[in-house]
């Protein structure tokens, strides 16, 4: 449908699952993609493949928690195809796991540097790209965990990831007046290589698996659709919204 034809996006943390499904399709629909992640080469590889789909892409490798990568991504975005409309702020980590006792203050802050401090970052230099277009849509990957269930061992992702929903609420609000919105989307389990960290052995996905209403994990093209909605005008009066794509992993207890 080109859902977002004559649209630019930045995609962060697009070198592999959620990030990497949401670029293609992004693309797919239309949409000039900036891609963003530390790993070059996997960079590459999508915009090449972006390109054999027929789209566009430029790629940037750097680290999300540095104030000047979130710049030079705004600006290779108006360099290259005349402004932003979309920013989709999904870059992250599991940062220090285990009992709080344990985490160490530089692991607590090394993981809210990076889901964020990052997110802060680049809504900071996103935002007067949007409002020079006259509006746009700010994305950010929260989480179920630290939401709606509390996981031992994962105090700082928890606390990072709802972090994130008081930044989206807040933006909301500054800037709704300017047409830009802000939300969060909160994934249940997903095939992604953070979540094979998770559940590392089969018996550990199936537990996964079986906390969720549906049974089963996500593939990322399945939250990538949820993205892309709240990417599009057909989301046009959602804002500050922290919403689920979870499987029902919040609400069962089956």
């Amino acid at each position: 449908m080109n859902r977002l034809e004559g649209k630019t996006a930045i995609v962060t943390g697009a070198s592999s699952g959620i990030g990497r499904a949401t670029a293609r399709l992004f693309a797919d629909e239309g949409a000039n993609v900036v891609i963003a992640a530390r790993r070059g080469r996997e960079l590459d590889e999508l915009s090449a493949e972006i390109a054999a789909r027929g789209g566009n892409a430029v790629a940037l490798a750097g680290d999300v928690r540095d104030a000047a990568y979130a710049q030079a991504l705004v600006q290779l975005a108006t360099e290259n195809f005349g402004g932003l409309d979309i920013a989709f702020n999904n870059a992250g980590t599991l940062g220090a796991m285990g009992p709080v006792r344990d985490v160490s203050l530089e692991g607590w802050r090394e993981t809210l540097d990076t889901n964020l401090t990052s997110a802060f970052l680049g809504a900071k230099y996103q935002v007067p790209a949007m409002r020079a277009r006259g509006g746009g849509s700010l994305i950010f990957t929260s989480t179920f965990v630290g939401h709606a269930i509390g996981f031992p061992g994962m105090a700082a992702y928890a606390a990072s990831k709802a972090g994130l929903i008081g930044l989206v609420q807040v933006l909301a609000a500054e800037h709704g007046v300017e047409n830009i919105r802000a939300n969060a989307i909160l994934p249940g389990g997903t095939d992604t290589p953070m979540g094979a960290a998770v559940a590392d052995t089969p018996e550990s996905r199936s537990l996964v698996e079986g906390m969720h209403a549906l049974k089963r994990i996500a593939a990322p093209e399945e939250i990538a659709w949820s993205v892309l909605h709240l990417a599009s005008d057909e989301s046009s009066f959602v804002t500050g919204a922290a919403i689920s794509v979870d499987g029902g992993i919040s609400i069962s207890r089956t």
